[in-house]
C-alpha cells in the first residue's frame, strides 16, 4: 500500500537551500591607529642603550658613529636607524649631523 501525497502539500513546502556565499574571503578590519599627537614621549630609562646614546649625544663636541657603535655593540646601519627612527621620529628629539675636519661624521642633540 502506497500513500500518495496530495498536491496541495507539496506546493506549500519548498526545499530549503542555503544562501550563496561570496567567492572572496571577508575583509579584515584595519586596526585603529594610536593617537600620538598631544602626548610627550616617555624619557629613556636609566641604564638602557637609549639613555647611553642620549648621554653621549649631549656632549659639547658630539659623538662619532664609531663611539656610538662601541657603546651599544650595534652595527653602523643600526645606530643610524636608531638615531633617525627612535630618537628623531618617536621621541621627537632633533639630532643634527656634521663632519669633523678629518671627514668623520659626528652627531649631537640639537637645541631646537
Amino acid at each position: 500500500m502506497t500513500a500518495s501525497i496530495p498536491e496541495e502539500e507539496t506546493a506549500k513546502t519548498k526545499a530549503r537551500v542555503a544562501k550563496p556565499r561570496p567567492h572572496a574571503a571577508p575583509t579584515k578590519a584595519k586596526p585603529a591607529r594610536k593617537a600620538t599627537h598631544g602626548k610627550k614621549p616617555a624619557p629613556a630609562r636609566r641604564g638602557t642603550k637609549t639613555a647611553k646614546i642620549l648621554d653621549l649625544l649631549k656632549r659639547p663636541g658630539g659623538v662619532t658613529l664609531k663611539e656610538l657603535m662601541k657603546a651599544t655593540g650595534w652595527q653602523a646601519h643600526s645606530v643610524r636607524g636608531f638615531l633617525s627612527g627612535t630618537l628623531g621620529k618617536k621621541m621627537e628629539t632633533p639630532v643634527e649631523s656634521s663632519k669633523y675636519a678629518d671627514g668623520e661624521r659626528c652627531y649631537r642633540v640639537s637645541s631646537k
